[in-house]
């Protein structure tokens, strides 16, 4: 229960000071722009709550040492060797002029630090021929560190509403959690639980409402620690299927290859310029804007905060057959397979505003004002 409750109260509480402390860095912290193509929130709000989610996770390292804990170490060093994704993205919510490309670039340096300090290195793939590359140390060094920096960019996409990439994040560790605990591996979903705490103790201060922000050092740290379990969990456990944290990252990991994919094939624009055509936007626009019509600033956050529970929904689509399934290969890249199609089918009908009946939101039955009689009188 402590390595839940603990990490729980530690973010829960260093959340609450940020946002009570706001008025003294609040001109560096504070996320201002409201005019941005993926900007859908209606105040100046602060964009550092990876700042709790850090202190949870660093309050769990140091009880484990205190109680002995033999994952103390390794649970260190993997909060260690995430700093540098987590600094460059909080130095970029602070002063704005650290580029994805940097962000990106600390966060494959994180990962081969993780590759050579905890062992946290992608070794196969379960597919023949590539397996037998990945038993070369410089082929699966740089696969990790491309394959972890690509997941923690792809969280920092989708983190577009309020409490859409948190509860997506919590979704999937407790999906890696789960299977870790089934395998027996004590560092795998301990270290799991911990984060579902320390993320939920920011959750509760940015769901609804959204009065903080997860932030790019938030998201960034997040999609570290996803990456860094799954790479851990299948390193560490010859029964677990690589295909299994796959299938439980896709919908981030996919989000990102076909936002990359549209921006520049389809519009010739650079992969890294922002636009609002993400499927959590379009869902915004499509489904949830019509229902709160009006421009009021609680009504615009009624709207950001009703998007994300259909994203978690989409995001349990892929979670559940792969806590299901995640010892048997062909059924996970079957799975994987049905999930894209249903991502580019739901995609092409938002696009075309042939949104699916099921997921539409009916409005509130409003009565009939009565016709006035314009006919003139006799």
């Amino acid at each position: 229960m402590q390595y839940i409750a603990l990490p729980f109260l530690v973010s829960l509480l260093v959340t609450l000071l940020i946002l009570r402390t706001r008025k003294l860095h609040g001109k560096y912290t504070a996320d201002s722009d409201m005019s941005g193509v993926q900007k859908f929130h209606a105040r100046v709000v602060p964009r550092i709550g990876g700042v709790g989610i850090m202190a949870g996770m660093v309050a769990i390292a140091g009880w484990l040492f205190v109680s002995g804990n033999r994952d103390a170490r390794v649970v260190s060093l993997l909060i260690g060797v995430s700093l540098p994704a987590f600094l460059g993205g909080f130095i970029e919510d602070c002063t704005k002029v650290v580029s994805a490309k940097i962000r990106l670039a600390l966060t494959m340096l994180a990962a081969a630090l993780g590759w050579f300090l905890l062992g946290a290195g992608v070794l196969r793939l379960d597919i023949p021929l590539l397996d037998a590359a990945m038993l070369l140390a410089p082929v699966s060094l740089l696969f990790t560190m491309v394959a972890v920096g690509g997941v923690a960019n792809a969280v920092n996409i989708v983190d577009g509403f309020n409490g859409l990439a948190s509860m997506v994040c919590v979704l999937m560790l407790a999906a890696l959690g789960y299977v870790g605990f089934l395998v027996g591996d004590t560092l795998i979903w301990r270290t799991a639980l911990a984060m579902m705490g320390a993320i939920l103790g920011f959750f509760i201060w940015n769901w609804p409402k959204g009065l903080i922000f997860l932030g790019d050092g938030g998201a960034y740290f997040l999609g570290f620690m996803l990456a860094e379990l799954a790479v851990l969990l299948v390193a560490r456990n010859q029964a677990v299927s690589s295909w299994f944290p796959l299938l439980v990252l896709i919908y981030p990991i996919f989000e990102t290859v076909f936002s990359i994919w549209r921006r520049t094939v389809l519009r010739g624009t650079a992969a890294h310029m922002p636009d609002a055509a993400h499927m959590h936007s379009l869902v915004y626009k499509r489904v949830v804007r019509w229902v709160v019509g009006s421009r009021a600033a609680k009504d615009k956050t009624a709207r950001n905060a009703m998007t994300s529970p259909y994203l978690w929904l989409l995001c349990s689509i892929s979670v559940i057959p792969a806590m299901l399934f995640w010892q048997n290969t062909l059924v996970l890249q079957v799975c994987t397979g049905a999930f894209i199609v249903l991502y580019i089918i739901l995609y092409r009908r938002f696009v075309l505003f042939n949104t699916p009946h099921w997921l539409q939101i009916r409005r509130a039955h409003r009565p009939r004002r009565k016709k006035e009689n314009n006919k003139p009188g006799l």
